[in-house]
């Protein structure tokens, strides 16, 4: 008997969430196929010009957007943006310094500081 492998494929909103880019923003032709495992890794390792401009210009979406202004996603619905931005319109965000993303920015630090408080308690106990 011979093991058959099946080429394992995703939707292009996977591939994109796995590209860490927006897809309404990637070519046609992405959008509407399917992409498989090779295919995803040679993007990642050889991307194409479409796929290094969208990474460096955008639009990116908000999990990328949240991680440029150091809010979470929750913090960035808060502040009023719903919608993926550029990275002009991100450095824009940052040089304005609106207060709700200074409110979110602290919110941000205190979650990772406790959660940092926790982990040591827990390796503590382990210990």
């Amino acid at each position: 008997m011979t093991s058959h492998q099946n080429t394992q494929t995703m939707k292009p909103a996977t591939a994109a969430k796995k590209l860490g880019v927006y897809l309404p923003a990637t070519p046609a032709e992405f959008q509407e196929g399917v992409v498989s495992r090779a295919e995803l890794n040679e993007l990642q390792t050889n991307p194409p010009q479409w796929l290094q401009d969208l990474r460096r210009i955008g639009p990116h979406p908000r999990p990328v957007v949240a991680a440029r202004l150091g809010v979470s996603i929750a913090g960035l619905a808060r502040g009023g943006i719903t919608e993926a931005l550029t990275t002009e319109q991100i450095e824009a965000l940052r040089e304005d310094g609106p207060e709700w993303l200074e409110k979110e920015r602290a919110t941000q630090a205190e979650v990772r500081k406790e959660a940092a408080r926790l982990k040591e308690k827990k390796a503590q106990q382990q210990d």
